[in-house]
């Protein structure tokens, strides 16, 4: 009988860090204050409060469930990077409805280039 070592790691450790992943979640954090900032500058006064905390709301509810190192539901690795990316692609048509078209489009590449570089390492 061959022994078979344990993948599980000991408890209390996880993978370390890198850049990358540090670089998508301050995106993320960047997205969902766009979130709020859309909602409370663009629409008019009742809709504001529930568009300026409605959204954000969702936008971390869809991160919990599905994109957060400890998500709620584990789903494929591909739908992970499809739901991230609707958050991103979120965010960034939120800053071009408000007219801040370049500041969408650096946010725009810069969330897709840490998203490639971090999904790399988790499909490795």
């Amino acid at each position: 009988m061959s022994h078979t070592p344990s993948v599980t790691p000991e408890p209390g450790t996880r993978p370390a860090l890198s850049a990358a992943d540090l670089l998508v979640f301050a995106c993320e954090l960047f997205a969902f204050a766009t979130f709020a900032f859309w909602g409370f500058a663009a629409w008019p006064f009742p809709w504001n409060i529930v568009m300026g905390i409605g959204t954000p709301v969702v936008g971390i509810l869809l991160w919990a469930l599905f994109v957060s190192p400890r998500a709620v539901l584990h789903v494929h690795p591909y739908v992970r990077a499809v739901i991230e990316l609707l958050v991103f692609a979120g965010a960034t048509i939120a800053l071009w409805s408000m007219g801040l078209t370049w500041i969408g489009l650096v946010f725009a590449l810069v969330a897709i280039v840490s998203g490639v570089v971090a999904g790399r390492k988790r499909f490795a």
